[in-house]
C-alpha cells in the first residue's frame, strides 16, 4: 500500500466544513425568505442573491479540496482518484454556472447531475482488494456508492413531489463531502498500524538476539 500524506486529512476534512458552513452562512444572509427544507443549495448560489459570493466561494473551495484529496490519496485505485478529481472540477462548474434567481437552468442542472454522479461512483472505482484499508475494500466502497445513489433517488422523488428537496440534497451532499475524509482516515490508520507492527517485530528481534 502506498503512503498517504497527512495533509490529505486537512483537504478532505475541510470539505464538509466548507460546504455546511457555506450554505449555513448564505442562508442566514438570505433571511426568512429562504426555506432550507424545500429549496436547494443552488438557490443560495444564484447570481444576485445576498449569499451569492459566500456560497460560490464555498463551492469553489470544496472543488479544490476534492482535487487535492484525489492527488494525495495514493492508496486508492487510479480510476477512483481521477473520478474524485473530476468531481472537484464539476463542483467548480456548478459554482461558475449558477442557476438563475428564478426558474431552472439546463447548464447548471447538467453539471450538477454530472458532479453528483462522479462523486457517487468514485468510492467503488477507488476500491482495491487484498490488505486495503477498510474504507477501500470492495464491500465498503460498494455500500458507500449504493447509499449515495439511494440519496440521489430520494432527491429526485422529492423534486417530483415538490417536497423536502433541500433536506434530501443536504443529506446527499454531506455524505459525498465526508466520504473522502473517511477514506483518508482509514488509509492513515492502516499505515500507523503497520508502523506499530513493524516496530514491535523489530523490538522482538532485538530481544531474541
Amino acid at each position: 500500500m502506498q503512503l498517504v500524506p497527512r495533509w490529505v486529512l486537512l483537504s478532505s476534512g475541510c470539505a464538509p466544513v466548507l460546504l455546511i458552513g457555506g450554505w449555513t452562512t448564505a442562508a442566514s444572509l438570505e433571511g426568512p425568505d429562504y426555506d432550507p427544507l424545500t429549496q436547494t443549495i443552488s438557490v443560495l448560489a444564484a447570481y444576485g442573491t445576498p449569499g451569492f459570493w459566500v456560497m460560490t466561494g464555498a463551492l469553489l473551495a470544496l472543488g479544490a479540496c476534492h482535487l487535492l484529496t484525489a492527488w494525495g490519496l495514493r492508496a486508492a485505485a487510479t480510476a477512483g482518484r481521477v473520478t474524485l478529481g473530476a468531481g472537484g472540477v464539476a463542483t467548480w462548474m456548478v459554482a461558475l454556472l449558477p442557476a438563475p434567481s428564478s426558474g431552472g437552468s439546463l447548464r447548471h442542472g447538467t453539471v450538477a447531475a454530472v458532479g453528483f454522479a462522479l462523486l457517487a461512483v468514485w468510492p467503488v472505482l477507488a476500491s482495491s482488494g487484498g490488505a486495503a484499508p477498510w474504507a477501500l475494500r470492495p464491500a465498503t466502497s460498494f455500500t458507500a456508492t449504493a447509499l449515495m445513489a439511494l440519496g440521489g433517488a430520494w432527491f429526485l422523488i422529492e423534486m417530483h413531489r415538490h417536497g423536502a428537496i433541500g433536506v434530501a440534497e443536504r443529506v446527499v451532499t454531506t455524505v459525498q463531502s465526508v466520504w473522502p475524509f473517511v477514506v483518508a482516515t482509514s488509509c492513515l490508520r492502516r499505515v500507523q498500524d503497520r508502523e506499530r507492527q513493524t516496530t514491535g517485530q523489530a523490538a522482538g528481534d532485538r530481544q531474541r538476539r
